[in-house]
């Protein structure tokens, strides 16, 4: 039976559950915020789960409308802030991933704060993919390795990007079928897992039974068994 230690997930349709609601986008990623406090809530208390990687703000989501963007980086803002009591309570680390250094010096510091407070937490570790896009990760893994003198190495790339685990499992919900750039790496050999579930509307209970179908699937990693 498979142990899943490193879950993924692309967190799709906060705003076509808000329109189908007849809400503003910006409504369905505030119930979408928490969402993602119970969903690690309970990986925190699964006894296999090791990482959860969250895909949260693309380095394609700056092309959304600017009033969108902007709520996104308030609600980033708000939920750090807010969350911080609960990753200490459940002994979660925040560890965020991709290129922060777009965002304004404000959230930056709210990023590093929450990521400097749970440093000594040693259970479930949780990252957001902030400003995340995996070309983008492997380029800049590409730059920091390119003026060392030996022949780069599959080990040495994978040491200098932003996620240094493999994953396990990974989930999208809202029924696209696509990874959308995200993990590329890291996905090599990952069960991938669809559902038309927006996420909004994902609980704990859909968590449950798609890592149930994952503890049966033959995981063969290339070789015959």
């Amino acid at each position: 039976m498979n142990k899943v230690k490193h879950i993924a997930i692309i967190m799709d349709g906060n705003g076509r559950w808000a329109e189908l609601q007849g809400k503003k986008r910006v409504k369905g990623h505030e119930v979408g915020a928490t969402v993602v406090k119970d969903i690690t809530t309970y990986c925190s208390n699964h006894k296999d789960i090791e990482r959860l990687t969250l895909y949260a703000f693309s380095t394609e989501n700056w092309k959304r409308p600017k009033l969108e963007v902007e709520f996104l980086m308030k609600l980033m803002q708000r939920y750090l802030k807010n969350e911080l009591p609960i990753y200490l309570e459940n002994n979660v680390r925040f560890e965020p991933i991709g290129d922060l250094s777009a965002f304004s010096k404000s959230l930056q510091d709210t990023i590093h704060d929450a990521k400097e407070k749970t440093a000594n937490c040693d259970g479930l570790i949780q990252s957001l993919a902030l400003n995340y896009g995996a070309k983008n990760e492997i380029v800049r893994a590409v730059n920091r390795l390119k003026n060392q003198p030996d022949e780069i190495t599959e080990e040495m790339l994978s040491n200098e990007l932003d996620c240094k685990d493999e994953v396990d499992l990974l989930i999208r919900t809202g029924g696209d079928c696509r990874i959308s750039n995200y993990l590329l790496w890291q996905l090599a050999y990952a069960e991938l897992s669809f559902t038309k579930v927006l996420w909004p509307d994902f609980t704990t209970e859909h968590l449950e039974k798609i890592i149930e179908d994952f503890t049966k699937v033959e995981r063969r990693f290339g070789g015959l068994k």
